[in-house]
């Protein structure tokens, strides 16, 4: 017993042909979906396509091994990856080696924070985010993960800012920039995986139309790139834009420079003794002013870069070896050959300009495995991307039990959300340590393992050997893979998460929970791209509202009904009710946060009906009683009793008679006011009364 559970993966022993046939299979086809999604939500957190494979290699065969479902495919997913990208789109540029250092840190992370929860048995703590905020949150991410597809789509630029919904804004003004090749890939890629996902659903829709864009690619030459020197540019309006996009970009290092060599002064001032102060203050000061300007300086920049991005070139060639020279679209010297090219500004950098005149594809990816090393740690690294590691880690955790929960009820199969935790948290360490970024549970490759008959985790084993042999051998196919394709395959994966009616349902199920879906729904769009503060504002609402729920729980003043079971006198009225009897019931825990509304409702109660002797508590809803709650009935108890009113209690649950027995209030009030059920506390009352027959009487 005690090895399974700690290698819960021996459970698969002695391995039976017929498993292992049907788990082939599965992985296999499972594997054809991964292939082409993991580079393409790599894209999506910001990496270069091909980290989508090493997060498609080790952390799914991990995870199907030390987790507890047979048929969860771990991976890399579009949540995980638009959180990651989101975490570290203000650390460094998105797909620079910082970037890749950072989101691989940041899978360590994720993986330590699981491991624990895990280890410590805490995968409740999940339920701090709640449903609806998961449903609000689902729906705008699977939105911004949609838009930020277009640029590639349409073959344009798309900048990074602090405001998402700005940079899709640009996006637009471009469409009539739009790459119609590039655009044709994206549709083609389209109707190839709708088509087949409604007439052919059995076939790897996917897989299918990145083979056929790939070989469409590479026979019409669909890329074309180019470099040159800002000396062949031939126009001098070109020069002159370009020579200050050169300018704004080594000033934007030269500003970034010395804001980052002022915060290192300033941190090794902090943790020098002395009187510092005033130095501190000075130094960040100076980092606000730098700023200022830096932002300056980048504004000018994106103006200057959306200028080069929107120019046509000509190019023509050099004759004998000489450098060809580029002109303004239509411009060039009458009787000079151009190319039959039309180019367009790609990108600058260190004075070269690189240009493109065909479509973006994939490109190069190297062989091999992935380098097996210990991410690079630092302390303010860690504690920069804890929040965002956090975030991760439960938005992550709840996807993949969400997913194995619901494939375990068509399987029978028993999950245990701690081990799942273990599953998830190993993987992503693993990962990291093979230059992995944060993974998690995929629902449509998961229903596509459960479809293709897989029966045990093997099946993930095997989808993670075809991955490792696609590293090994067969990286130089995927060339030509229209970066347009990829954006197609995202934008087609989350289509299935935009589900506005679960927010109509939360609404109906409780308004505030409705509240908490739409809030977290806004607030992530309005505070993208930094996603997790939408979802923790969500989170924070929905505690808050719960707080406010059960700050007010129901009382109700109870009567007998004709029926001879006791209701509410404010919704049955002119129910028979005895003058010397106040019956109550709370419908609530009783703690610090709803103590003054059940004292104000039992002096209310005894101000209503000045001629009672009698209060009785019904508590059968009272699940709990803190220091607060005991500390209230002690003090009412107290204050009835000197009005010649007795309080008495029915139907109280161990739990709330431990909490009496422990601080003495049990001695206080006694036994012989404390019943098991409201029967018997009616026959005592009326026994201590002297009367036979009564109102609430059976």
């Amino acid at each position: 017993m005690f090895p399974k559970k700690l290698l819960p993966f021996l459970a698969w022993f002695p391995l039976r042909p017929s498993n292992v046939k049907a788990d082939l299979v599965a992985g296999i086809t499972v594997a054809l979906v991964l292939i082409p999604q993991s580079m393409a939500y790599a894209q999506l957190a910001g990496l270069p396509p091909y980290y989508g494979l090493y997060a498609a290699f080790l952390p799914g065969i991990i995870a199907a091994m030390w987790g507890s479902s047979a048929q969860l495919a771990t991976g890399p997913v579009a949540v995980a990856s638009l959180l990651t990208a989101s975490a570290l789109a203000s650390m460094a540029a998105p797909g620079s080696e910082q970037f890749v250092a950072l989101a691989i840190v940041l899978a360590l992370l994720v993986g330590v924070v699981q491991l624990t929860l895990g280890v410590f048995k805490l995968g409740v703590v999940v339920n701090f985010l709640s449903h609806p905020v998961i449903v609000g949150f689902t729906n705008a991410a699977a939105i911004i993960i949609g838009l930020s597809q277009l640029n590639k789509l349409f073959g344009v630029s798309m900048g990074r800012s602090e405001h998402f919904i700005q940079d899709i804004w640009g996006v637009l003004q471009q469409v009539g920039e739009t790459h119609i090749p590039t655009l044709i890939m994206g549709v083609a890629a389209f109707a190839t995986m709708w088509g087949l996902k409604k007439f052919a659903p059995k076939m790897p829709g996917v897989l299918i139309a990145v083979v056929i864009t790939t070989i469409t690619s590479w026979a019409i030459s669909f890329e074309h790139n180019a470099k040159i020197g800002v000396d062949q540019i031939a126009d001098q309006e070109v020069q002159e834009i370009v020579e200050l996009a050169v300018q704004n970009e080594a000033r934007i290092g030269a500003i970034g420079s010395q804001i980052a060599a002022k915060q290192g002064r300033i941190k090794k001032l902090e943790k020098e003794q002395g009187d510092n102060d005033t130095l501190i203050a000075a130094l960040h000061y100076e980092v606000e002013l730098l700023q200022g300007s830096l932002k300056d300086v980048e504004d000018e920049s994106r103006l200057s870069s959306r200028a080069l991005r929107k120019l046509e070139l000509d190019m023509v060639h050099g004759a004998n070896g000489e450098a060809g020279k580029v002109y303004l679209k239509g411009r060039a010297p009458q009787g000079e050959k151009t190319d039959g090219h039309s180019w367009r500004i790609k990108k600058l950098s260190n004075g070269e300009i690189r240009l493109s005149g065909g479509g973006e594809v994939v490109g190069s990816i190297p062989s091999g495995l992935p380098k097996f090393e210990l991410p690079g740690l630092s302390w303010d690294t860690l504690r920069t991307l804890l929040s965002s590691a956090l975030v991760i880690s439960l938005v992550g955790f709840m996807e993949a039990i969400s997913i194995a929960k619901a494939i375990a009820a068509k399987t029978k199969q028993r999950i245990d959300p701690n081990q799942e935790l273990l599953g998830q948290g190993i993987a992503n360490i693993v990962g990291s340590f093979s230059q992995s970024f944060p993974v998690s549970g995929s629902f449509s490759r998961s229903a596509v393992n459960l479809d293709a008959g897989a029966r045990t985790g093997l099946s993930s084993v095997f989808a993670g050997i075809i991955v490792l042999v696609t590293l090994l051998f067969l990286t130089p196919l995927l060339y030509h893979l229209p970066q347009a394709v990829l954006a197609a395959v995202i934008m087609m994966a989350v289509v299935g998460l935009v589900n506005f009616s679960a927010v109509k349902h939360a609404w109906h199920a409780h308004k505030h929970d409705g509240i908490a879906a739409v809030v977290t729904f806004v607030a992530t769009l309005a505070f993208a791209p930094h996603l997790d503060k939408g979802i923790m504002v969500g989170a924070g609402l929905a505690i808050v509202l719960y707080l406010y729920r059960t700050m007010q729980p129901r009382v109700a003043i109870l009567g007998r009904y004709n029926d001879g079971t006791l209701r509410d006198t404010g919704v049955h009225k002119d129910l028979p009710t005895d003058e010397n009897i106040i019956v109550l019931r709370f419908d609530g825990s009783l703690y610090f946060a709803n103590v003054p509304f059940f004292e104000d409702a039992i002096l209310e109660a005894a101000a209503n009906k000045p001629g009672a002797k009698y209060l009785l508590v019904i508590g059968d809803g009272i699940n709990q009683l803190d220091a607060s709650g005991e500390e209230v009935i002690s003090h009412l108890y107290t204050r009835l009793q000197s009005i010649g009113v007795t309080m008495v209690f029915s139907g109280l649950k161990k739990q709330v008679l431990d909490v009496m027995h422990h601080t003495g209030l049990f001695g206080l009030i006694t036994q012989e006011n404390i019943f098991a059920n409201e029967a018997m506390a009616f026959e005592a009352i009326y026994r201590r009364m002297g009367v036979r027959e009564g109102a609430f009487l059976p």
